[in-house]
């Protein structure tokens, strides 16, 4: 009978230990807002879960470091990677050494430029960037009328993101409904805050007149925002539209300065990407990419929004 005891407390000790999991996560970096709350949301569904445990570091917007974080994971025998890259571009090489030590790698928020020669064991978790931009863009065109003149502001150009939400504008922009509308000035404030507020500033310096800001995302729209105010431009002239739907937004929203946002659910992809790593850890087959819907909000809808959110 004693035998019996320590052997079924062994097996239980053996069968939590092969349920145990260490994931290591490399955050393109810390300081952003959107990825905070994507950083946040993926520990606190953590905590949620028993036997697992997440080790998150900081790339602090530099590939080599990155690269270097995910060697160190291997080294220290994770049971799988969540990468947040810094460079969309070099995502080639991550996959290629998480490949070779087979084990397993998500791709967060950011779709890696391999994205369709991903390895069995590879995947991607995200919101579909062809939705966020069209969403934005088209609710603007409404606001306007279909006429008028518009700047963009891009994020980083080494990230698809912001190459495919300012392909979303233009696309838009082209449509009949909305082709009356021009764009006089685009340039990448790095998703930025203070280079969103730096751009415009310049923008004003130099005489340019418009009726939009359309950013690709809500830091670079509250530092608009913020450079319009102390230009002591009337808010109610220009139409803002930004993408995130991050709190700092929607308190822009809710004081009549912002008009459009996208809610991208960081929180929801940070879950959905420990999901599927701790899936493939297992060894079971996933789709190779995981989409989290995207949501408008406006003005008009943003009382509801929140009471939901």
């Amino acid at each position: 009978m004693k035998k019996l005891i320590i052997g079924a407390a062994l097996a239980v000790m053996m069968s939590t230990a092969a349920q145990a999991e260490t994931v290591g996560v490399s955050m393109a970096k810390f300081d952003d807002n959107f990825l905070t709350v994507l950083r946040n949301g993926m520990q606190d569904y953590a905590k949620t879960l028993d036997g697992v445990t997440l080790q998150v570091e900081d790339a602090q917007n530099d590939v080599a470091k990155q690269q270097s974080q995910i060697q160190n994971f291997i080294a220290a025998g994770v049971d799988a990677i969540i990468v947040n890259p810094v460079d969309t571009d070099a995502t080639a090489a991550l996959s290629k050494i998480a490949a070779e030590a087979k084990i397993p790698l998500v791709y967060v928020n950011r779709e890696p430029v391999n994205i369709d020669t991903l390895p069995d064991s590879q995947a991607f978790v995200a919101s579909n960037e062809a939705d966020s931009g069209t969403l934005q863009t088209k609710e603007i065109c409404k606001l306007l009328g279909g006429k008028g003149k518009a700047v963009v502001m891009m994020g980083e150009l080494s990230n698809q993101a912001a190459r495919m939400r300012t392909k979303d504008v233009h696309d838009v922009l082209a449509t009949d409904e909305c082709k009356g509308i021009e764009i006089v000035e685009e340039q990448t404030a790095n998703w930025s805050r203070t280079e969103g507020s730096d751009l415009l500033t310049n923008w004003l310096s130099a005489g340019t007149e418009f009726d939009a800001v359309i950013a690709n995302n809500d830091e670079m729209a509250i530092g608009a925002i913020q450079a319009l105010k102390a230009a002591g431009k009337p808010m109610d002239k220009v139409v803002i539209g930004g993408i995130d739907a991050t709190q700092d937004a929607l308190a822009a929203m809710a004081a009549g300065d912002l008009d459009v946002t996208v809610f991208q659910n960081a929180a929801g992809q940070g879950k959905g990407s420990l999901d599927a790593a701790l899936k493939l850890a297992k060894g079971e087959k996933i789709e190779k990419k995981v989409y989290v819907p995207f949501e408008l909000v406006t003005p008009a809808n943003l009382k509801d929004y929140q009471a939901k959110n």
